[in-house]
């Protein structure tokens, strides 16, 4: 039986957790720290970064955007779980719905450009460096903030509004939250034009990331090769190392999962765990990463606790 997508009356129920009733308030307890740490160490970089002038620097005003779009994925994500948990209600309204589906999608797509965007910036100031500042001008760097954001309200603006635009036949998701893919198999038909969107979109952000990434990182490494200066080769690779290493955890986990919904023979268990994770694992670690492996954010944290510690 169809249903009429754009009621705001309508409820759609995600995958059961399937948590005994001895494991109900462990997980929530859980889940709730893990929220509270998310967001505390996202605000403490955003704090930091804020009130230190010395980290009034293109790299660092890039990531300064980092810890608002991993906040907004993980509270998208972390209070209806925690609230479905303890009171055993896996129903979600079909505005909620959509909304926890474009947070989502709008994180991850903001991930992907803010992260390539540090990269740009790394290519310039390694290999680039008597330019840099002339590249890297406030008015240029707000104008790449601007699109980075900009694009991410686009597209995934574009993906949502054709989203609600279908017919529901079935009320059941098969995923842990709200998403796309798993909203799209919820329709009664016509999905081919989202279908080939969704397509063009991941094409588009996953590719061309991925390309100024291999780009930016195979120039470093060259200049790096040919430099003779080991102080400087250390330190872009120390610099280069830990935005490697968030990019592909980003890029794998959220490749697998979108891509995972197109093939019919991909463990549920595993696309869902993937799916998870890239709500938990980037919104998490990136804070950690950036403020352990970066000297200057580090010192910049402490130097914030030691004057306002009680």
């Amino acid at each position: 039986m169809s249903t009429n997508a754009s009621s705001s009356d309508l409820f759609l129920s995600l995958q059961t957790l399937g948590l005994p009733d001895s494991h109900i308030y462990p997980a929530f307890f859980f889940g709730l720290f893990t929220y509270i740490t998310i967001m505390f160490f996202n605000m403490l970089v955003l704090v930091a970064i804020a009130v230190s002038k010395k980290l009034h620097k293109p790299m660092f005003i890039l990531l300064f955007n980092l810890p608002i779009s991993d906040m907004v994925g993980a509270t998208a994500f972390f209070p209806h779980l925690v609230l479905s948990i303890v009171t055993k209600n896996r129903l979600i309204s079909y505005p909620a719905c959509i909304t926890q589906a474009f947070m989502i999608h709008f994180y991850g797509t903001g991930n992907l450009l803010i992260l390539s965007a540090m990269a740009y910036d790394r290519y310039i100031a390694i290999c680039h460096p008597l330019t840099y500042n002339i590249i890297m001008s406030p008015h240029k760097l707000a104008k790449m903030i601007i699109l980075v954001w900009l694009i991410s309200f686009v597209i995934i603006g574009v993906l949502i509004l054709l989203l609600a635009q279908l017919q529901l036949c079935r009320t059941h998701i098969i995923d842990l939250f709200c998403n796309n893919p798993s909203l799209l198999k919820l329709a009664c038909s016509g999905t081919r034009v989202n279908s080939l969107y969704g397509l063009a979109g991941i094409v588009f952000l996953q590719g061309g990331s991925l390309l100024i990434l291999v780009y930016t990182y195979a120039q470093i490494l060259y200049t790096c090769l040919v430099t003779n200066q080991s102080d400087a080769r250390r330190k872009a690779i120390q610099t280069c190392g830990s935005h490697l290493v968030v990019f592909l955890l980003l890029q794998i986990n959220t490749l697998f999962t979108l891509t995972a919904h197109r093939v019919n023979n991909t463990s549920p268990y595993l696309r869902r765990a993937l799916g998870v994770s890239i709500l938990i694992f980037p919104p998490f670690l990136d804070p950690i990463i950036y403020g352990l492996k970066t000297k200057e954010l580090r010192q910049a944290v402490i130097v914030f606790l030691r004057r306002n510690r009680i």
